[in-house]
């Protein structure tokens, strides 16, 4: 399946945080992020229709959940914080992350989750071969929980090339480590809204 969407290479990274501030954490945080390095079939050339990244997107939105997910070694429902994001390599435009990672991208990545009634936070960059970018992340189904207010930047060596588009979806197990900052609490989500 990844082949047919023009996917060179997936790579998943895997973070875990034991100690911050000069602590040890009681309980470790944990998150991990999946990047796939796809052809930009509209690579040097403007493209008024965008649709066949749109589909690339939403066979995206399922393969990159499903390998971070099980790389954290936990189910899709126990996911508390996710995000996105692309890297344009520098023959194409930021409208083709875009394309990527809004029409149809989301859906799926939820249904790999079980859910997740936040909009999924996301950014965009172009950059040659091993720039870093970052995945914003946010509370899957409170985007006002504070702890969860983060990010994880990714880089991949040989990408993305001038034609290629790095992909990717992040993941955590938990908020930030140590957060006091104040702000909603996981505890008190309702979740019906997005927000709180």
């Amino acid at each position: 399946m990844s082949e047919d969407i023009g996917v060179r290479r997936i790579v998943t990274i895997v973070e875990e945080t034991l100690i911050e501030g000069g602590r040890v954490l009681e309980t470790p945080t944990r998150r991990a992020a999946a990047v796939a390095i796809i052809i930009n079939p509209f690579a040097g050339a403007y493209q008024e229709d965008l649709t066949p990244l749109m589909t690339i997107g939403k066979a995206l939105g399922r393969i990159l959940p499903e390998r971070a997910v099980a790389a954290l070694g936990l189910s899709g429902d126990r996911v508390e914080s996710f995000g996105k994001a692309a890297l344009v390599g520098e023959d194409g435009e930021l409208e083709h992350a875009g394309a990527l990672l809004h029409p149809e991208l989301g859906a799926p990545f939820r249904d790999v989750l079980g859910g997740g009634a936040a909009l999924i936070p996301s950014s965009k960059k172009r950059g040659a071969p091993g720039a870093a970018f970052d995945i914003p992340l946010g509370h899957k189904d409170a985007a006002r929980v504070r702890s969860h207010f983060d990010g994880m930047e990714v880089r991949v060596a040989d990408a993305p090339r001038a034609g290629e588009i790095a992909v990717a979806i992040a993941v955590t197990d938990s908020g930030r480590p140590l957060p006091r900052v104040g702000g909603l609490t996981k505890d008190k989500i309702v979740g019906l809204d997005g927000m709180i």
